[in-house]
């Protein structure tokens, strides 16, 4: 009945459907399997994209080409470009969304990829025939054949659903949970462990007092994700609120703590170190009187409000009588609680790079499978799984992005060599490249990559090229112009910096950390044509290349540095057993991980900078 394609994705959340689109927009046939065709691409958790270093990784999909940035900017009711008070290699971009347009944008970008087909149903094992993968079977006993399957499974594999002492079997609320694939892959060698997330009550917002609370609008001049023109930009939004849980909140919390599933042990799973539930909270900083909790709303003609802050698995009428303590909460109406949900996850050392598993060949795995948390994390990795199942049927160069090009290689890398043991989520802190890793520079970093596997259209390609052509342009000019002192001094002392003795290049003047690049378009009359023949995003580029210059210069170098350490290649069939003055830690380690090359294998946790001596010493380096 159905054809055989190249590529089955299995599951339809954010990271099935960038795996999804990626492959079809580079040429291969691809089936995507859902169990329920009216949630591809739910936000589960918070109607939110982006935040911080979360915002690079939307951008960085964008630049080669995916689609969650695009389906972020049509939905979204606010946007922040957080951290604006610090360096621009910390500005992330976020946006609130509206969830029930979110996913219908999602499933119309979908049906409009040629290649794409769909069908509900539940994969229940894969087909595999001499240690590779080519085909699913699915709960109702049909038997699909492809060349390459991608596991995006999310928080289905075995999910239990934890409320107080209630417990279910599901995905998601309301959705059942996929069985069969666990058993499967551990009896094939795949190791396998539990995590855990969970996700607050939903509430109703005319049942709010907003008086009480702080406002928290979107920015004036909101940007947006996609690199493209032709995506609009908001023209108006919708507030977002603040308010703070408090020691009454804490006190009625604490007696649902006995029927809590996390602390009486029934919860097996490690959740999110960094997104914990308000117990956790309240447990791990008993020495904070308040939390902050963010009223969002869940989209345009919704009265639904999401409560972030405030996930918890306790009972319902504890997560009640709580809330109803929270200024501006006073009058709650629940529309249903809070829960935790327990699933499977694969240890993602036992994937390469391009995450296919190295068990079974042309078998994928992309999201919270892997251990990760976050749609952005879930997203990217299948953008990636994508387009490396593409480019391996096709016998073509498998695509690694590195520590130095993207968030993505920094994350895909941590997950391959460190592993993960509870849900891991992207920080600006992870990557040491961050200064280079900026959100405003994803589409130079990687359209053109896009573009070359043909995943990135000639219409992003050449609006790199213009404005890569245009951010020299206003450098050569600030190195080459210069500014009068009668020009900008009064503007200089109002800034408290010291004036000009005579006229200086404006590139000296810009390296002042109280000046920014309008100070001089501005007041220099010889430097005002810049600001009407040049976009705000190409002179904002223009002008932290020339601040940061300094900074930009050195990590490039450090990269170069360590280049040569990943130039050093290891094969994969080394026994490290052999090789003597190891520690047996390194040993263990290696033999399971098996690194690419030197640089990998120096951020294996476990493995020491001797170890690293002895290996180059052993290559004969």
């Amino acid at each position: 009945m159905l054809k055989e394609y190249d590529i089955i994705v299995v599951g339809a959340g954010h990271a099935g459907c960038e795996a999804a689109a990626a492959a079809a927009n580079m040429g291969s046939s691809v089936l995507l399997v859902t169990m329920n065709m009216q949630t591809i691409a739910q936000m589960s958790c918070n109607p939110a994209m982006g935040g911080i270093a979360k915002g690079q990784i939307v951008r960085e999909i964008d630049a080669l080409g995916g689609y969650s940035g695009i389906v972020s900017d049509k939905s979204a009711i606010q946007f922040r470009m957080l951290n604006r008070s610090k360096g621009p290699a910390m500005w992330s971009p976020r946006t609130q969304n509206d969830r029930m347009l979110f996913a219908l944008e999602w499933r119309k970008m979908l049906e409009e990829t040629p290649n794409v087909d769909f069908w509900q149903d539940m994969v229940s094992g894969i087909l595999i025939k001499h240690g590779k993968a080519c085909g699913v079977i699915t709960s109702m006993g049909l038997e699909i054949k492809s060349k390459a399957v991608i596991l995006t499974n999310g928080t289905f594999l075995n999910g239990v659903i934890h409320i107080g002492e209630k417990q279910f079997g599901g995905g998601r609320t309301g959705e059942k949970a996929a069985t069969g694939i666990t058993e499967q892959l551990v009896k094939l060698g795949f190791e396998s462990g539990r995590m855990k997330t969970g996700t607050p009550p939903r509430i109703d917002g005319r049942s709010l007092d907003y008086s009480k609370m702080e406002e928290q609008t979107g920015d004036e001049q909101p940007e947006k994700f996609s690199f493209l023109d032709s995506v609009p930009r908001l023209t108006k939004q919708k507030s977002c609120y603040i308010t703070y849980t408090n020691e009454a909140v804490h006190e009625i919390l604490k007696t649902g703590f006995e029927k809590s599933p996390m602390f009486s042990g029934r919860i097996q799973g490690l959740g999110p170190r960094y997104c914990p539930s308000i117990e956790d909270k309240i447990t791990r900083f008993a020495e904070r009187e308040r939390h902050q909790i963010f009223v969002e709303p869940e989209g345009w003609n919704t009265i639904e409000i999401y409560v972030n802050g405030f996930s918890t698995s306790l009972p319902e009428h504890v997560q009640y009588n709580a809330l109803t303590k929270i200024p501006g909460f006073e009058n709650v109406k629940m529309f249903r609680p809070g829960y935790a949900i327990e699933y499977d996850y694969f240890p993602p050392t036992q994937l390469k790079h391009t995450l296919e598993t190295k068990l079974i060949e042309n078998l994928f795995f992309a999201g919270q499978i892997n251990g990760t948390t976050g749609y952005e994390e879930a997203a990217c990795q299948g953008l990636m799984a994508g387009i490396n199942a593409h480019q391996k049927i096709n016998n073509l160069k498998e695509i690694i992005l590195d520590r130095s090009q993207a968030y993505i290689g920094v994350l895909i890398d941590d997950l391959i060599t460190k592993g993960t043991e509870e849900p891991y989520r992207m920080f600006t802190s992870r990557a040491e490249y961050r200064t280079l890793l900026r959100q405003d520079n994803a589409d130079i970093r990687l359209t053109p990559l896009g573009y070359e596997i043909g995943l990135a259209s000639k219409e992003r390609f050449d609006r790199v090229e213009e404005k890569v052509k245009n951010v020299h342009k206003i450098i050569a000019f600030f190195k080459n112009e210069s500014i009068l002192p009668e020009d900008i001094n009064t503007h200089l002392t109002e800034l408290g910096t010291v004036p000009l003795n005579q006229k200086v290049k404006m590139y000296s003047v810009l390296s002042r950390p109280q000046i920014n690049i309008y100070d001089i378009i501005n007041f220099a009359s010889n430097a005002r044509f810049i600001k009407d023949e040049f976009d705000k995003e190409t002179i904002e580029q223009a002008e932290i290349l020339m601040k940061y210059e300094g900074y930009i210069e050195r990590e490039k170098e450090h990269v170069q540095k360590l280049k040569r350490l990943e130039s050093i290649p290891l094969k994969p069939d080394i026994d490290y057993s052999t090789i003597k003055s190891l520690s047996a830690e390194a040993v263990q380690k290696l033999n399971k991980i098996k690194p690419r090359n030197i640089g990998q294998a120096s951020r294996i946790s476990g493995v020491s900078p001797a170890d690293i001596s002895i290996l180059t010493i052993y290559l004969g380096r």
